[in-house]
């Protein structure tokens, strides 16, 4: 097993939350004392015998702690989440420590289910960063297939079918089988779309336009994506914050590997315009992983003016920007690559201006400093 940056609080009840396949119930396992039970969600006769009564529950976690079995850890907690109201109650009564994994809130919320009131921590789980796989790290292959562990630990044949399984039964059935559309073909277009423009700029009404549906319908899809950890809004960075609410986001899926499967580009070669848009999706993925896992109140944003100048990610710290980060697949960086950046370091000439980017050693461009992405990521903290 890969050891795991993300850390589960050592006494106490915790949700660990995550998509599908990035470790969760092996990250569970591996901590859990010998004397706990646990309750698997995605076996059909448990899921199917709580959900027709979740008072079976209690009564089987009440002998199980009778019996010494005093941490109890709920595997895929959203299929049930009836089950959450029982488990409030048996912390309350008998002190068990309970751990939840879940890939999905949004049934846990649209349900109204008991959120245990503060009474357990939240946790997320990422798919692996370059920190936690260190030597074993390939971009190029990480581009392409992503960063799922039993993509990283198995063979690209491995890797092209577990995407490839992801992509079609995950994403496009399992999504629909628990109801959270019924459109499958509609949802199963806006999937194609979303992908081919993973990390633009968010356009409702282009999008629906593309994938043959309503605005609403869409912004509803993208909803759904966020709900089930599939992917994330990146806002825009305005003064005001009133102001960020109307502006346009980018949205990024969680993974590099499910997005070139949605795009159907897990055999095709990087080309240079490819390769750049992953190396961008993969930076600001590592960014808001680390930022997740270092549990900092650091806030993640795009900026871009209205004359079309860009910088790829700001960073804010109760509300003052910290770092202006712009992402290069490119060996050398140079001046005229940066103007973006400098329209940025030109209205803040206070915020660090950084360049992460593919060269071999650090330089200047002007204020600007130039890192390897190996680097910038091994001095993380420094930035924060």
């Amino acid at each position: 097993m890969i050891p795991r940056i993300c850390r589960l609080p050592g006494r106490g009840s915790c949700f660990l939350l995550g998509p599908r396949q990035t470790g969760k119930s092996t990250l569970v396992r591996s901590l859990l004392p010998a004397r706990s039970w646990t309750v698997d969600l995605l076996q059909h006769d448990t899921f199917l015998r709580y959900s027709k009564d979740p008072a079976q529950f209690r009564l089987e976690a009440e002998e199980q702690v009778r019996a010494g079995h005093r941490t109890i850890f709920i595997d895929e907690i959203q299929k049930v989440p009836a089950l959450l109201d029982e488990v409030h109650g048996l912390i309350e009564r008998t002190g068990a420590r309970f751990i939840l994994t879940g890939s999905s809130a949004r049934k846990i919320k649209r349900t109204g289910a008991n959120l245990l009131a503060g009474r357990a921590l939240m946790r997320r789980l990422h798919p692996l960063t370059l920190r936690e796989v260190e030597d074993r790290f390939e971009l190029d292959r990480t581009l392409r297939f992503g960063a799922l562990p039993a993509v990283v630990t198995g063979s690209d044949e491995e890797a092209r079918e577990l995407l490839a399984a992801y992509a079609q039964t995950y994403l496009r059935e399992e999504i629909q089988a628990e109801a959270v559309v019924r459109n499958l073909g509609g949802f199963g277009r806006f999937l194609d779309v979303a992908a081919a423009q993973c990390g633009d700029i968010l356009n409702y009404t282009a999008v629906g336009r593309d994938a043959s549906l309503g605005t609403r319908t869409v912004q509803e899809y993208y909803q759904i994506l966020e709900d089930t950890l599939i992917g994330f809004r990146l806002d825009a960075w305005r003064r005001s914050p009133r102001a960020r609410l109307v502006a346009h986001p980018r949205f990024y899926l969680f993974d590099t590997g499910v997005t070139n499967a949605l795009n159907q580009r897990l055999t095709a070669g990087l080309d240079a315009a490819t390769r750049g848009r992953l190396f961008e999706q993969w930076a600001v993925l590592e960014c808001a992983r680390m930022v997740d896992y270092l549990n900092v109140e650091v806030k993640l944003y795009y900026w871009r003016t209205n004359q079309g100048a860009e910088v790829d990610l700001l960073m804010e710290r109760h509300g003052r920007l910290i770092l202006a980060l712009e992402i290069k697949a490119k060996k050398r960086v140079v001046s005229a690559d940066l103007s973006g950046l400098r329209s940025f370091a030109e209205a803040h000439p206070r915020v660090p201006c950084v360049v992460l980017a593919l060269v071999p050693e650090e330089y200047r461009v002007g204020d600007a400093r130039v890192l390897p992405y190996r680097r910038f990521f091994q001095r993380f903290e420094q930035w924060l």
